[in-house]
């Protein structure tokens, strides 16, 4: 029963990263149509946000100790981050030590800003292109910003360690302990996605999106401006992947290939669950998540060799098969 609760846990911990990729992408095909292969490193930049911001908060300048020396016996030079000169050595180490969280409200405007820059300058060009090509722009488009990332940031996995009150382990049940941010790292994801679901389900704008979905041209006959809309979705879908990516970032150091490494998967998951269906975006990210979980365990590994890597896409040739749509895949969508 602890392994299988275990393993429950870690299936939670993946599937909320693939949930929270899933979300973003069917929010960019439901609303403008477009499958977006650059999503993926959206979340990558997200991951470097809090990178910047760590090394932003680390920056300082160097003083002399005369009360203590180097190995030659010179008087040693310490140095002395800023933030500890502006606040105090105190708070200004709390602020160092929460660096990943405080990247969250860092990562919020900048990645929403990203996305309206990224549709407004390249994306609406292509909205009556087909697939392919959307395809094709959007996935050299993720090549170039993996490349810039490489260049800025070296090749490299860089550390983002999170705050040590949230780095320990948490005794759930007896026999049961498992990292206290991979729980933080759940939380934070079904926050996210209840926000992202309140706000298109209560809000009048969602509610003009959601209509915008599902009839774009009577929304438009009506008056309505739904392409600014659809921008605006296309900037919080990018906000939603650089979140989860921002996240992350203690769970797996941010490198300049991890939204590569999360692309295909996400794509699978948001297929699996249904083109242009957002609850099952999100069910699909969570149930494989579970299953890769369970199929990475030695008992089932040492029966069937490299059963984790490919069950997924074994999962995805199954549902597709029985329901061509997904599980929860809207009519029309993609047939």
């Amino acid at each position: 029963m602890d392994v299988f609760l275990t393993q429950i846990l870690n299936g939670l911990d993946k599937g909320s990263a693939y949930a929270l990729i899933a979300l973003g992408l069917t929010l960019i095909f439901g609303t403008l149509g477009v499958v977006n292969f650059a999503h993926g490193a959206l979340f990558m930049i997200g991951a470097f946000c809090s990178v910047f911001l760590q090394r932003l908060l680390n920056m300082s300048y160097e003083t002399i100790d005369p009360t203590k020396t180097d190995f030659l016996g010179n008087p040693a030079v310490v140095k002395t981050p800023y933030v500890e000169s502006w606040f105090g050595p105190e708070t200004g180490a709390a602020i160092i030590d929460w660096s990943v969280p405080l990247a969250v409200l860092f990562a919020i405007p900048v990645m929403i800003a990203i996305g309206f820059i990224m549709e407004r300058g390249l994306i609406k060009h292509f909205y009556k292109r087909e697939h392919a090509d959307q395809i094709l722009v959007t996935f050299g488009l993720a090549i170039v910003l993996q490349e810039v990332i490489k260049a800025l940031y070296g090749a490299n996995p860089i550390q983002t360690p999170a705050p040590d009150s949230l780095s320990g382990v948490a005794v759930l049940a007896e026999g049961i302990v498992y990292p206290v941010w991979r729980i933080v790292y759940f939380f934070f994801s079904v926050v996210v996605i209840g926000a992202v679901f309140a706000f298109l389900q209560f809000t009048t704008f969602g509610m003009v999106v959601r209509a915008g979905m599902a009839d774009r041209e009577t929304v438009g006959l009506l008056g309505i401006d739904i392409d600014k809309r659809f921008t605006l979705m296309f900037g919080i879908a990018a906000g939603v992947a650089g979140l989860a990516g921002v996240m992350y970032g203690p769970i797996n150091a941010p490198n300049y290939h991890m939204g590569m490494d999360f692309l295909v998967l996400s794509f699978v998951v948001v297929v699996v669950g249904g083109m242009g269906s957002l609850p099952g975006a999100v069910a699909a990210g969570f149930l494989l998540g579970i299953l890769e979980s369970f199929a990475s365990m030695t008992v089932v590994t040492e029966i069937i060799p490299g059963i984790n890597q490919i069950i997924i896409y074994l999962v995805a040739i199954i549902i597709l098969l029985v329901r061509p749509r997904g599980l929860m895949g809207r009519k029309g969508v993609m047939e």
